[in-house]
Formats: C-alpha cells, sequence, structure tokens
C-alpha cells in the first residue's frame, strides 16, 4: 500500500491561490486539499469504508474503496485498511484533487475604507465564506489573497446569490462592535428587487409570519406557528414588456390558477426590512404574488406548483412535499432553477442543479460540471444601503444594472433616502413595535432553555413542526378597505392579491 501522501502532514495551501480569469468567471485551478476529522461519537466501533459509503454520499463507493487503499485517505497519518474499526481520538485524513465551481469574475469594489472597517460591495454568485465546494472563490478568500496576511472579518451575511453592501472588519475589535450594532437592531438595512408584474402603488408593509421548514436547504414558508416578520416595500419603477411581447403560456384560458403567467413587465422595488429573517424579502415578496423574477426557490413553479405561493394559496400542500420536490432537483434533472444557500451541507451542494458535463479529471477521475449559467450565478436582490437609526453613518450602493432602466426608457438611475420609501414617523412605530416583539422572543427562548434544564418540555409553540395546515389563519388586513378579516390560507389568498392588486398611494397595505 502507498504511503501517505506529504500533504496529509502539511495541508495543501497553494500560494499565490490558483486564480484564473476566463470567460467572464473567476476560476481556481484543482489543486490538493487535505480534510482533516475527528471522530465523531457515531462513527466509534465502525469500519472505515461503512463510514465514508454512509456518511459522504457525494462521490461514489469504488472512489473511497480506492483512496483508502492508494493511502489518500489515512488514520492517524499511517495507511489503513477498509476494515480498519474507527476509535475515540482517532483522526481521519482525505486528501483529494479539488474542484471548485467558477464564480463570476467581477470585482469586489471598495466602497469606503479606514484603519478599522472595509465597505465592500459584494457580486452576486460569491459565497461570503468557503462553504460546501467553494474555497478560494469566496469573499473572504478572495479578499486575503489581495492582501497576504490579512484576515478579513465579515460583520454581516449575504446569501450567495445576493448582491450589495458588506462590512468586513480589519481586526476582532471593529468586527465585534458593528456586529453588535447590526445585531441589537440599532442599523436599517435597504435592499432593492426586480419583481414580476407591476407592484402596487404606496408603501406596502408585510407582516406575515416566517417558519423555516427545512433548515437543510434553508427553505422558509409564510406559517401562522412562524417567527414574526416585517417588510416595507415601496415601488420605484415599473417597466412594462416590449411591444408585442407575450408571456409563456399565457394564452386565453391557461392562466387560471396560475397568477404569475400573465403579468406583464416587471417592477424595480424598494424592500427596507424590519425584521431579519432567513429569505424574509424573498418569501414576503413571493406572498404578494410578485415573486423576484429570477429567485431559483421563490418562483419555481416546479417547488412550489400553480400559484408560486402568492397568498400562499397552495399551503393545502404540505410542507414535506415542497421540501421533496426541491430536494429532488440533483444534478441528473434538467432543472429549470437552482436552490442555494450559505448554509446547505456538502451533500446538498453536489445535488443542486448543476449539469455534468460527461467529462471526468484526467488525474482524479471526478465528474466534471459545466460551467454556471446566468441562472445560477445571482438573482435580482441587492443591499443597497446600511445606516445608522441616528444617521451617524451611511454607505449606500450604486444601483445595479438590472435594476436601470433598459435601454430607450425614461426611468430613475438612483435612489433618494429611506423617507422616499416610508414616513420616517411611522417606520420607527414599526421598529419600536418591533423591539417588544424581540424582547418577548428573547424572553420566550430563555423560558424553554431553562425548562429544559429542568428537565422539562419547553413550550415549542407550533414553531418547530408547525401546525396542521388546516387549522392554520391568516391575518388580512388592508387598511383603508375596512376591518380585518381571517380565513385559512387557500380561502384567504384571492383576497390578499387582490388586495394588493388595488392599492394605492392613499391606501397603503398592511398584510
Amino acid at each position: 500500500m502507498a504511503a501517505p501522501p506529504a500533504v496529509v502532514v502539511t495541508p495543501a495551501d497553494p500560494w499565490p491561490r490558483p486564480y484564473v480569469f476566463e470567460d467572464g468567471l473567476r476560476r481556481v485551478a484543482p489543486y490538493h486539499f487535505t480534510y482533516n476529522t475527528n471522530c465523531k461519537m457515531r462513527w466509534r466501533g465502525r469500519e472505515l469504508l461503512d463510514i465514508f459509503e454512509s456518511e459522504f454520499r457525494d462521490r461514489p463507493v469504488e472512489y473511497y474503496k480506492n483512496a483508502i487503499e492508494t493511502g489518500m485517505v489515512v488514520v492517524n497519518g499511517k495507511p489503513a485498511s477498509l476494515t480498519h474499526v474507527v476509535k475515540n481520538g482517532d483522526v481521519i485524513s482525505h486528501t483529494l484533487h479539488r474542484h471548485e465551481p467558477p464564480v463570476t469574475a467581477a470585482p469586489i469594489t471598495v466602497i469606503s475604507e479606514d484603519e478599522d472597517m472595509m465597505v465592500i460591495c459584494k457580486p452576486s454568485g460569491i459565497p461570503v465564506h468557503p462553504a460546501g465546494r467553494y474555497n478560494y472563490n469566496s469573499v473572504i478568500e478572495i479578499l486575503a489573497a489581495s492582501r497576504p496576511g490579512w484576515k478579513p472579518l465579515p460583520c454581516n451575511r449575504l446569501d450567495r446569490l445576493t448582491s450589495g453592501v458588506m462590512f468586513i472588519g480589519k481586526h476582532p475589535r471593529a468586527a465585534e462592535e458593528l456586529s453588535t450594532q447590526i445585531s441589537g437592531r440599532t442599523v436599517r438595512k435597504e435592499y432593492v428587487a426586480r419583481v414580476a408584474g407591476k407592484f402596487p402603488d404606496g408603501d406596502v408593509v408585510c407582516a406575515m409570519p416566517i417558519l423555516q421548514i427545512s433548515p437543510k436547504l434553508g427553505l422558509n414558508r409564510v406559517r401562522a406557528s412562524g417567527k414574526p416578520a416585517r417588510t416595507v416595500f415601496r415601488r420605484l419603477a415599473y417597466y412594462g414588456p416590449e411591444e408585442g411581447a407575450e408571456e409563456a403560456g399565457a394564452e386565453e384560458g391557461k392562466t387560471e390558477g396560475r397568477p404569475w403567467v400573465g403579468k406583464k413587465g416587471y417592477s424595480i422595488v424598494r424592500c427596507l426590512p424590519i425584521t431579519g429573517r432567513t429569505h424574509q424579502i424573498r418569501v414576503h415578496l413571493q406572498f404578494l404574488g410578485h415573486p423576484i423574477t429570477n429567485d431559483p426557490i421563490y418562483s419555481n413553479q416546479r417547488v412550489w406548483g400553480a400559484s408560486l405561493g402568492a397568498g400562499d394559496a397552495d399551503a393545502m400542500q404540505a410542507d414535506e412535499d415542497v421540501i421533496t420536490r426541491l430536494a429532488r432537483m440533483g444534478k441528473s434533472e434538467v432543472a429549470d432553477a437552482v436552490a442555494y444557500h450559505d448554509e446547505m451541507v456538502d451533500d446538498y451542494n453536489k445535488r443542486k442543479a448543476e449539469k455534468m458535463s460527461g467529462e471526468l479529471c484526467e488525474i482524479c477521475s471526478t465528474p466534471l460540471y459545466t460551467d454556471p449559467g446566468a441562472q445560477e450565478m445571482g438573482i435580482y436582490l441587492h443591499s443597497l444601503r446600511y445606516e445608522d437609526k441616528d444617521l451617524k453613518w451611511s454607505y449606500r450602493s450604486e444601483l445595479p444594472e438590472w435594476a436601470l432602466p433598459p435601454g430607450g426608457v425614461e426611468g430613475p438611475r438612483e435612489v433618494g433616502g429611506l423617507d422616499e420609501v416610508v414616513d420616517l414617523g411611522r417606520l420607527r412605530e414599526l421598529e419600536e413595535g418591533e423591539e417588544e416583539v424581540g424582547e418577548g422572543e428573547r424572553k420566550e427562548e430563555h423560558e424553554r432553555k431553562m425548562a429544559r434544564r429542568k428537565g422539562k418540555k419547553g413550550d415549542q409553540g407550533g414553531r418547530e413542526g408547525g401546525i396542521p395546515v388546516e387549522a392554520v389563519t391568516v391575518p388580512v388586513t388592508v387598511v383603508g378597505e375596512g376591518e380585518a378579516t381571517s380565513a385559512p390560507p387557500a380561502a384567504a389568498a384571492a383576497a390578499v392579491v387582490a388586495a394588493v392588486a388595488s392599492a394605492t398611494a392613499a391606501a397603503p397595505v398592511l398584510l
């Protein structure tokens, strides 16, 4: 059996980073990399090959057999057999020829910089942290490679597909101070999105609670049993379709139950999240019937069915069905969208809707992927502005290209202050209400922790598994158009979508 490769002793760390730029993409030349993993409790007493076969399914078992037999997988730095029994304290090392997906070659631009902080505009399609198959093709590693000896410390997070303003601390104290300020709800954020159809006039406030129905897939949904969430929206511009253009499938008689079909043109919408739930803006826009036009998860008919989740019209379908459909969108299928989330496990990252090229690496025989398509490089959601509530500081990026008016059409090319989105007095009222809710949530969480410590079962309030869909009621309030009504989600959907569609500046909508 071959001796373990030297890289096991000193994990590969190629310098300078092997970046290659071509075809508008930043590529990483394949390199050898060693993963060192301590024995987990559930691995104790199990055979080495069995662990790889059951725990690491991103490669076929034949690959792991060969890796163990050739010394690419070792235990405590020494060769091991397929039937080697792993025990507590063992360190399993796996050296592989690593292939990272390419990302956009667009530069990470610096908006502002001083001795404590760097404010950047992150391009879409690049993850913030190394995760899954991404390592050197991440914001942190790209910045570190540009300035050797510096450890960038991100203070806020953006999904891989989202672009916009990010804060990078230059030292731990600065990063901790700003992170505390952001988590302490003393910072306002503004996003801009491109959504389907003509978004209503005036300020629209969506206050529907959001529940994470699959932590593994980062999938969220409007649910009465979810956490409070609130977003303020205002349309910046509307651009109708080109003359003579028809929406696919919009022929007469084919749009019933499919509200996204026939939505002419698109809107650029300013988004002001009062709370900070995962995918909050994307979920609320989906609920309002105006999903982000290229959102691979929340504007995906194959995942959400006929209504695309507008008004949660398909709420009667089980969460498990939605999760299953999303999880099935693997590399073997010709999928029309790709589900990404920074915290997805590596197994799912290998299954996301990338397509195999049919070719194999000459060095390691790993199946190669095709280059990512445009739908895999980003979505029309951009972090536009961060500012202190007391206006001690404010940072804003330029509008992304997709938010600018199309050629030959007049439209806004820049934005003003947040007072253009919502009256600042009203905004403060919304924020104060959220602070009270947040304090209640923290108290509730503390009580649950104390109950668990006492060996009692804490009150989950339906948050973990939700409650039967049939029992859920969704409050729908249209300010200026009567009193609030309450109805099951499926029955309320039409009223919700109709209310949003008929909203005017004089009658803002509260959902």
